[in-house]
């Protein structure tokens, strides 16, 4: 792999060389573009939902800055947990900060992560309309009189139907409300259901491979490893997250007012799973014995491997 001559440009004319590294939960990703940051005077860009929250560093297993080596990491604590970010945000931010890189005749070195995330920085924003105010409210009033009045999820997806989206309730994991709301909006606001919408950019696939669709360099790697090897590794993790303060952080988002599922740090499987045990805690005297708390850390563990 060339250390040397990282230009913004290429021979051919198209924007400078990206680095793209995916791969599971636990496979080495961080490590990975530690090693190539230094080789190619890269900087990393995070493309994971989670690390972009301040103080939920558990949880995101997200590299302390001592442990960075010096190397510039971008879109990591940008926003405060209360707040939501989309995959839309994400785009604009980390165009931005590959643009940023660029200028520096450095590589940028994208890490995740997010599949949504990875799929919309190299193909563009999904053109699903942002509900209006008066839609947003109606939603959320709908769904919560539903709820008051001891509706469920199965009724909610009925409601979903009824609305005129017939395609996205059976793709929604269960107690998604978040998505579910959010399908509601973009019915009653474009008269379309959200499959209208989530089709990506139509890439040519004899271009794609000569690179001539791409407005940058794009060079992906997706590592692999074994699976029971990687299954080990996600199991000593989530132990390690517990041990190293998972439930405390999720434990500040209760007390700050957020309920699981609400919103993207809040809907990270760690923290969905930890604010529900705790919940579950608070409520119930004496629940919190061992045996609930190897439950929730055999299901985290679970829905890690995934």
């Amino acid at each position: 792999m060339a250390e040397d001559n990282v230009e913004d440009t290429d021979v051919r004319g198209r924007k400078g060389r990206v680095v793209i590294i995916a791969g599971p939960t636990g496979v080495g990703k961080s490590r990975l573009a530690l090693a190539l940051a230094k080789r190619l005077r890269g900087e990393i860009i995070s493309a994971d939902s989670v690390q972009v929250y301040r103080t939920l560093d558990v949880g995101s297993a997200k590299t302390p800055v001592d442990e960075r080596e010096g190397i510039p990491h971008h879109l990591i604590d940008i926003v405060d947990p209360s707040q939501d970010y989309t995959a839309g945000y994400f785009y604009d931010d980390a165009r931005a900060a590959t643009e940023l890189v660029l200028t520096k005749g450095s590589v940028p070195i994208v890490v995740g992560g997010t599949g949504m995330y990875l799929r919309w920085y190299m193909t563009g924003k999904v053109g699903a309309p942002k509900a209006t105010k008066e839609v947003f409210v109606a939603v959320e009033e709908e769904v919560d009189r539903l709820i008051k009045e001891g509706g469920g999820w199965d009724d909610a997806l009925r409601m979903l139907a009824d609305a005129g989206d017939l395609t996205t309730g059976p793709s929604l994991a269960r107690n998604d409300w978040y998505r579910l709301r959010r399908a509601l909006e973009i019915i009653k606001t474009s008269g379309q259901p959200r499959s209208a919408f989530s089709k990506l950019r139509n890439c040519d696939p004899d271009a794609a491979t000569e690179g001539a669709s791409w407005d940058y360099d794009f060079h992906c790697y997706f590592l692999y490893q074994p699976r029971s090897e990687l299954y080990q590794k996600v199991d000593l993790r989530c132990e390690q997250m517990a041990q190293e303060g998972l439930l405390d952080e999720a434990s500040s988002l209760l007390d700050s007012g957020l309920q699981p599922n609400s919103n993207s740090a809040s809907r990270s499987i760690g923290y969905q799973l930890a604010m529900e045990f705790l919940m579950e805690c608070r409520q119930v005297e004496g629940a919190a014995t061992e045996e609930r708390f190897f439950l929730f850390l055999e299901e985290f563990q679970r829905h890690s491997r995934k």
